[in-house]
């Protein structure tokens, strides 16, 4: 067997699948799936001993492979036990730990404090917290976010390893309750982060006592001080000092959210993340400078792992970097025992490495990525590379030498035969001072196209054969990245070796870093501009649903034909290749098209108000399957002075992620309530990634954010529309009316306020929908004025104002007489909504209440004369015969299960 390991971890993978697997039993019942697993591995090992020695090798293969199945499925159950009872989420999960007061935080400080933009960032491995008056144990890793403030006092001087206690209301993370929404709650989970909080004065986080010197905690003042160097060295270029943190340290902090869309767009994100191209350079700079000092191979060896290992080290210690590490210590140490090394056999030890280390990264996006991104390079292009372009490369080494010739095949011999003959007639026809030199030069320029040709060649293996995931984890298409990474990787495998070197000497020679750091400027300059230049092609990058799962298992085969066929055979059967080659084309354009169609149900008139956290987003389906989104959450945008923040964005995170579920890639028409920042944060991301036909807006307001939002649509060419009270619209039978606001459109509000919400009433059949945004109680009392009760009877009504206690008056409520109230609120908001008087009120009236923090996304759906209504966790309440709720959910819908 050629790729023993690639048999093996593949294997090992298909164990770890099935134990993935929903249907296989968890917890009491793993245990005895432990036992009887570890049985049926001494069997197996003891089957496969037998069949070596009878030499029935390929009965002993399959045996072995079996038990590494059973290995992957032991490797889950074990990495699957229970939590600790002590551990954070256990205290949660079971009620014992409360969270909706300050608490006093005790703990270690893993890392040495993160500057940020904003302010400062810890995080702690906590040991205990003190509550009811007592000490109690607990375990799990709290990440603090302090906002340095010009009136408040500077944080204290404390360090990596330093125990330190923090007065602070934590939280879970948060985690938008949607089909499709990103899991941020389980993406910190994998950095061992339970909980997050914020500070809100220096003096709450005090050090107790000061920690212990290790190697952690060197490594982290270590990697400190190169931080701060690099904003020493580049203080000039801020810009660029933030783009050297991600790119050296894998610190992204001070790089603008509109630069990492930008890299994004052109498909080099992965320059910001230290993984294996920046691994790769390093380690090829260190094995050169190795051979440069003449270093005997066993020198070599030790010099480039003993600082690839420092490198590591230093940069946060994160699953892409470690990976890398490992890789390229593999190919390393393998080119030291061999003269050749199978890549993709090297890759899959790695990957092996890591899964017996922790199975379940398998379902890592990163980890996926990673080592698909490996197979299309060892498995595809370098195959293709070394039976089309590698030949030629081999035969300009000493072309001049007619002795070497007998060395290559006939093809590479005629080629070194007719440069060869090149040389000789441009020396003859030209003057001697250029004739003897232009023959290298010649094989100089085929040189550099044949490395060029090869860059570009792994560039469009590698963006093809990641297709998929990059689809269904991000949701992009850059069609500019096969170019883009052209200069990108280059530049970068200067970057890198340049950067540390600039670090280096900057603390040890600051007279030499100073200059040093001058170049390295000016390439990143140049690494943006570029990235830059090519993010501003619209139509090179868009945003797509993700592809169905067959179609991506199917491209995923065919892959795999693919690099068994170019593999497997000396000679390429064009016919086998050539269907193989456009299968995969027809996939691959399938998957970048999406020709699929929506999921919504025709004839019925459909309302889901989506999870956003503290804010407000509905998506409406008419019968006809035209669609109105209004608002999209908003993140928190910021303190003053530090305006742009990287925090959550619902819009990109929620919404965008809800549509691509189920298909949409356009909008016939999106509506803004009001322009305060929980309805219009998120728009920006709507108006990005999905082709809006029209935006509709009630009052204008001299708000930085409104203007940036109509500046967009502008850009986008999409036409804004004003919707004041009495203006209407009928889609397939279905009819809204405009209830509010009644200011004219040209009449410019100095703020934005809650009274100037749309206010949309829905009529279908028998059935109405009342959504009146952040209304109050004031613009109730003009609304009941205007319309009779009977007008404002509806059977569903979107609770105005999160739940507020000044929205929903008595006698609003009396005269809309709702069957179901939906409220649209952020999981221990801190404003207390939904408010308890409210609730009452509610209850008194009979409306069943459902609320997005507790039930996630609530989707109603009408054929005119019922309601079904279904959630996205379990709706609260059993379904009452008023509402007529169906047991099941629509096609499209998950329903009542939860995720």
């Amino acid at each position: 067997m050629r790729l023993p390991a690639v048999a093996i971890v593949a294997a090992f993978a298909c164990g770890i699948l099935f134990g993935l697997h929903p249907a296989v039993v968890r917890n009491a019942a793993s245990l005895l799936l432990l036992s009887f697993s570890f049985a049926a591995i001494a069997v197996l090992v003891l089957t496969g001993i037998f069949f070596v020695k009878i030499g029935r090798l390929f009965l002993a293969a399959a045996v072995s492979l079996f038990s590494w199945v059973l290995l992957g499925l032991l490797g889950v159950c074990i990495a699957e036990q229970p939590r600790e009872a002590d551990h954070v989420v256990s205290l949660l999960e079971q009620g014992r730990l409360p969270l909706k007061t300050p608490l006093r935080w005790r703990g270690q400080l893993r890392d040495e404090p993160t500057r940020l933009p904003w302010g400062y960032g810890y995080e702690i491995e906590l040991s205990g917290v003190e509550f009811e008056e007592a000490l109690h144990s607990a375990r799990g890793g709290l990440r603090v976010s302090f906002t340095a403030r010009p009136e408040g006092g500077p944080p204290p001087d404390l360090h990596a390893g330093d125990e330190v206690a923090v007065l602070t209301e934590a939280r879970r993370p948060q985690v938008f309750k949607d089909e499709g929404a990103f899991d941020r709650r389980a993406y910190l989970a994998q950095q061992n982060i339970d909980l997050v909080a914020t500070l809100r004065a220096a003096e709450l986080i005090e050090r107790l006592s000061p920690g212990t010197p290790t190697t952690s905690t060197v490594l982290a003042r270590v990697r400190r001080r190169l931080r701060d160097e690099i904003d020493l060295l580049l203080a000039d270029t801020p810009q660029v000092a933030g783009v050297l943190r991600a790119v050296l340290l894998g610190d992204r902090s001070f790089v603008d959210r509109a630069e990492a869309v930008d890299f994004q767009k052109t498909g080099v994100f992965h320059v910001l993340v230290v993984a294996g191209l920046h691994v790769g350079a390093l380690a090829f700079a260190l094995y050169w400078a190795g051979r440069k000092l003449r270093l005997p191979r066993m020198w070599t060896m030790l010099f480039t792992l003993t600082l690839l290992s420092a490198y590591v080290a230093v940069v946060e210690q994160r699953a892409p970097v470690l990976r890398a590490g490992i890789m390229a210590a593999i190919v390393v140490i393998g080119g030291f025992f061999y003269r050749r090394l199978e890549l993709l056999n090297s890759a899959a030890v790695a990957a092996l490495i890591l899964l017996l280390a922790r199975p379940l990264a398998l379902r890592d996006p990163s980890f996926q990525l990673t080592f698909v991104a490996m197979g299309c390079i060892a498995g595809l292009a370098l195959p293709w590379l070394e039976k089309t372009v590698q030949p030629y490369v081999r035969a300009l080494r000493g072309w001049r030498d007619v002795t070497r010739d007998a060395a290559h095949e006939p093809r590479a011999i005629q080629f070194r035969i007719d440069l060869r003959s090149v040389a000789l007639w441009l020396s003859a026809h030209l003057p001697s001072r250029l004739g003897k030199s232009t023959g290298g030069a010649v094989a100089g320029g085929l040189s550099l196209t044949f490395r060029v040709w090869e860059l570009l060649v792994l560039t469009v293996a590698l963006q093809a054969g990641m297709l998929p995931l990059m689809a269904s984890d991000f949701h992009r298409i850059a069609l500019s990245a096969p170019f883009v990474n052209l200069a990108a990787v280059p530049l970068t495998g200067v970057v890198v070796p340049l950067g540390f070197l600039t670090l280096v000497c900057g603390l040890i020679l600051p007279a030499i870093g100073k200059p040093l750091a001058a170049p390295l400027a000016w390439i990143t300059t140049l690494l943006l501009h570029i990235v830059q230049w090519f993010a501003h092609f619209p139509r090179w990058s868009y945003r797509i649903p993700g592809p169905p799962f067959w179609l991506s298992v199917l491209f995923f085969a065919v892959a795999i034909l693919l690099a068994a066929e170019m593999r497997l055979t000396h000679a390429l059967r064009k016919t086998v290749l050539w269907g193989l080659c456009t299968t995969s084309i027809a996939c691959a354009l399938t998957i970048a098209i999406y020709p699929f169609g929506e999921k919504w149900t025709k004839g019925k008139l459909e309302l889901t108000v989506l999870d956003v956290g503290q804010g407000d987003s509905l998506f409406v389906v008419s019968p006809g399957g035209k669609t109105l989104l209004i608002d999209g959450g908003g993140a928190f945008g910021g303190f003053p002075g530090h305006e742009v923040q990287n925090g959550v964005d619902p819009g990109e995170e929620a919404v965008s992620p809800y549509l691509w579920s189920r298909g949409f890639q356009r909008l016939d028409v999106v509506a803004l309530t009001h322009a305060h920042q929980d309805h219009l944060g998120g728009l920006t991301a709507i108006l990005d990634n999905f082709r809006v036909a029209r935006l509709w807006i009630g009052r204008e307001v001299a708000s930085q954010a409104f203007a940036r939002l109509e500046e967009l649509a502008r850009q986008r060419k999409i036409p804004i529309e004003h919707e004041l009270r009495g203006k209407s619209f009928r889609w397939d039978g279905a009819e809204g009316e405009f209830l509010w606001p009644e200011i004219a459109p040209e009449e410019v509000a100095p703020s934005a306020k809650n009274n100037d919400s749309l206010v949309l009433r829905l009529h279908y059949g028998s059935q109405t929908l009342l959504l009146p945004g952040d209304a109050e109680k004031q613009v109730e009392r003009e609304i009941l004025s205007e319309n009779g009760a009977e007008t404002l009877r509806s059977n569903v009504l979107k609770i105005g104002h999160h739940g507020s206690k000044n929205s929903t008056m008595p006698e609003f409520l009396a005269a809309v007489q709702p069957l179901v109230g939906i409220i649209s609120a952020g999981e221990a908001n801190p404003y207390g909504h939904p408010n308890a008087e409210l609730l009452e009120r509610l209850e008194n009236a009979g409306v069943r209440i459902l609320r997005t923090d507790r039930d996630g996304a609530v989707h109603v759906l009408t054929d005119g004369s019922r309601l079904e209504i279904t959630c996205f966790v379990t709706c609260a309440g059993a379904p009452s015969a008023a509402t007529s709720a169906q047991a099941e959910a629509p096609d499209h819908h998950q329903g009542e299960e939860e995720k």
